[in-house]
């Protein structure tokens, strides 16, 4: 008798690949509005943000996170953890359906397929916890920032050595199939984890993972306004090979 097999799986990042915006980033942008960082504390915060906006430089956006990071996990310390998850579900629904609709749409076809959802985000646990259960995937991995008696203690549990670590263990956990695996990102960081699946697809990708995505024959999809580009690569160079 044959061996059965699992599910197959699609792993997606979320941050930019399904959400248009930066979780993480928003909530921060939250705890400001809801006056609790002090908003001269997060000046620089917003410089570099602007920065990026300027298109100042091509470390631009790398610079205004690593600001983000650094000014975040200080604040952390000063909130509550009811601070904290009043200011994740704000975000949760001002962002819940501000959503590309490619990524949408591919989701629920293959929810509808039998697959599997893992979601792997850099993002707060709590919030990717709400989007991921939100549209229907099965398992998903966040930073998680440690808390004890309502306050968190500066602990971070963030999981280093490259998303396909984490979707291998994912995968694991869940007995699912390599075969027909998809997987979805939109920039450097998901490199590692688009190599590991069947059908990587580079969804808006920044430079780097563009590169490597040209240089390996990947999908690329494009989604600007009310439109979604599918650009394939025949005889080494990418045509358009569908619109919406």
């Amino acid at each position: 008798m044959a061996k059965k097999t699992g599910r197959p799986f699609a792993v997606f990042d979320i941050d930019g690949t399904l959400v248009r915006w930066q979780l993480y980033h928003a909530v921060a942008d939250s705890l400001v509005k809801l006056g609790y960082i002090d908003s001269g504390a997060y000046a620089a915060v917003r410089d570099a943000r602007m920065q990026w906006k300027r298109r100042s430089g091509p470390e631009a956006f790398k610079i205004y996170e690593r600001q983000l990071v650094k000014a975040y996990e200080k604040i952390l310390l000063k909130l509550t953890l009811k601070q904290f998850n009043e200011a994740a579900k704000a975000v949760f629904e001002q962002y819940k359906d501000q959503i590309y609709t490619y990524t949408r749409e591919l989701t629920k076809k293959l929810k509808a397929e039998g697959y599997l959802l893992f979601a792997i985000s850099g993002s707060q646990s709590e919030i990717v916890e709400k989007i991921a259960s939100y549209y229907g995937f099965d398992d998903f991995v966040g930073t998680h920032y440690h808390h004890e008696n309502g306050r968190f203690t500066g602990a971070v549990t963030v999981h280093l050595g490259g998303k396909h670590l984490i979707l291998e263990e994912l995968v694991k956990k869940h007995r699912a199939s390599a075969a027909s695996s998809i997987g979805v990102g939109d920039s450097a960081n998901d490199i590692s984890m688009l190599e590991a699946v069947e059908t990587p697809i580079a969804f808006n990708p920044d430079r780097k993972l563009f590169d490597v995505a040209q240089s390996k024959g990947w999908k690329i999809i494009l989604e600007r306004k009310n439109m979604v580009y599918e650009l394939e690569q025949q005889n080494g160079k990418y045509v358009l090979a569908k619109t919406n």
